[in-house]
This record gives C-alpha cells, structure tokens and sequence, in this order.
C-alpha cells in the first residue's frame, strides 16, 4: 500500500492554517470589523513582515473596503480578519466606518426620504 498523498497546492485550508498561525478568529480591536469598514495603512511595510500582511499595507495606502481587500488578495473573510488584527494591533493599518458618524443617535432624515419617495411616486 502507498503512503498517503501530500497536497502540493499551498491554497487550501493549509495554508490559511499557516496564514493566521493556527487562529480561527479575529480578536480585540478587529472583532468589529465588517465587509464595509474600509482599511488606510498608517505605516510602510517592515523587512521580514509576512507576505500577506505586506500586500495589504500596499493596497490601502489609499482607504479600501474588507471586501475589496478580500477579492484582491483572494482570501475568505475569517481569514482577512486575523491578519488585520494583527495589523491593527500593530498599529500599521486603521479601521474606519464607510459612513461617517456626523450625528451619533440620529437616524436619516425623514423629511428628505418622503421627499425622495414622493418625487419616486410622481415618476
């Protein structure tokens, strides 16, 4: 009988093991990250830092969102996360809402929506 067959590929569950060192999460400041946050690098990449973590710092030197940065680099979105908490902690990359939060609390204005869906109506 023949000893099992090792995968030569690098892209399977393999390598995400390999990736996040084991991790199956994000954890602290990542936790609340979403496919919508957009990402802006604060740093350069340092020599020796992990190929992944280097091209996401190289991509978001201007802001780009999880889900871009997820189709980019072709990984799953548990796996984006770990390594950008590793970035966040790092203080190498910063977290931002897509939608600033100008008046906290409020909702949308109700008066320019019914404008909005009465101009719809009209059409």
């Amino acid at each position: 009988m023949s000893a099992p067959r090792r995968p030569t590929d690098p892209s399977g569950l393999e390598r995400y093991y390999v990736l996040t060192r084991g991790r199956s999460g994000p954890g602290g400041p990542a936790s609340s990250l979403d496919v919508a946050t957009l990402i802006v690098s604060r740093t350069t990449s340092a020599p020796g830092m992990q190929h992944e973590h280097e091209e996401i710092i190289r991509r978001c030197r201007d802001p780009l969102s999880v889900a871009e940065l997820g189709a980019h680099l072709g990984l799953p979105f548990n796996i984006l996360a770990v390594l950008l908490a590793d970035l966040l902690e790092a203080g190498r990359v910063e977290a931002r809402d897509p939608i600033p939060a100008r008046d906290a609390g409020r909702g949308p204005d109700l008066a320019l929506l019914e404008e909005v869906l009465s101009g719809l109506q009209r059409l």
